[in-house]
């Protein structure tokens, strides 16, 4: 009897290795079977809060090529306007993106109207303003977690 105790405890012991083996293979495979999700800049809102500060609301499209579902993590950006850095923020709760979709996130960024400088003005009247978007989102999947860097720039 101790003898097949043995067995069926190594046979325990091997499957769980083997189980073991398999997610770490399966987790160090997930930038071959994860195509990177996209974050792009579409809009920003100005809501003044006080007579020194503002709150800005961007507007972000985060596309997941994917077929399969993707939770957003964590979200950490920055935005640059016309050369001038004008704010960070963070996301705290989790967010889902479902498989091949496009799913506008709103972002928010308190500013002073100090940082703005002439950004302020050309968003006002509508000019063409350059910007810049970056950060670094953290992406939970079936099989595991990833973190992007990305970058977005152009004109609002």
């Amino acid at each position: 009897m101790t003898g097949m105790k043995k067995r069926r405890r190594t046979r325990a012991f091997l499957g769980w290795l083997l189980l073991l083996v398999l997610s770490v293979f399966l987790a160090s495979c997930l930038n071959w079977i994860l195509e990177k999700p996209s974050f792009t800049l579409r809009e920003i809102t100005v809501n003044p809060r006080s007579m020194t500060e503002l709150q800005l609301i961007l507007g972000i499209d985060v596309q997941n090529p994917n077929r399969f579902d993707l939770t957003l993590r964590s979200f950490e950006y920055t935005i640059t306007l016309s050369g001038e850095e004008v704010g960070t923020g963070r996301l705290e709760k989790e967010l889902l993106i479902p498989a091949a979709s496009i799913t506008r996130v709103q972002a928010p960024i308190s500013a002073k109207f100090k940082n703005l400088g002439s950004s302020l003005l050309s968003m006002l009247i509508g000019k063409g303003l350059p910007y810049k978007f970056e950060g670094k989102a953290e992406v939970k999947t079936i099989v595991g977690s990833v973190t992007f860097t990305f970058a977005d720039d152009g004109r609002l």
